[in-house]
């Protein structure tokens, strides 16, 4: 199930949107859409208008972005015109991901996975090197 935290987005631009890819997960194949980047899209008489979420506000990819989902939805049969705007009133969390990337992007096992969490924690740690040893 994905979370949706659109106030209203059009099929056919969340449709071309989900091959566009944010350039830090790209590699991990989670498109903007999965990532929770798009929050509104609507098409009017050929013009579309899309918002996005960042998921971060010094993001050195953000032009990069921008112009990829510009570039998107002028793809869209009918669409002339594109427009896509960030939204600075609303705050990208990891609760916008979805279930997908959530998956894709944990860092460690489900918790349910993990039999004795001490033995888990201590198999994980790195071996002390000899600097620490001396500390």
């Amino acid at each position: 199930m994905t979370v949706q935290h659109t106030e209203r987005v059009e099929e056919s631009v969340r449709d071309v949107l989900a091959d566009v890819y944010d350039p830090c997960c790209r590699d991990k194949g989670i498109s903007v859409v999965d990532m929770g980047l798009l929050h509104r899209a609507e098409i009017h008489d050929g013009h579309a208008r899309v918002e996005l979420v960042l998921t971060s506000g010094w993001c050195p990819f953000a032009a990069s972005v921008l112009t990829d989902v510009e570039t998107a939805v002028l793809s869209i049969p009918g669409v002339d015109t594109a427009r896509v705007e960030l939204v600075w009133d609303e705050v990208w969390t990891p609760a916008r991901l979805s279930d997908s990337a959530r998956t894709t992007l944990r860092f460690l096992p489900d918790p349910s996975e993990v039999r004795d969490p001490a033995a888990y924690v201590a198999a994980a740690r790195p071996s002390p090197t000899t600097t620490e040893e001396l500390s």
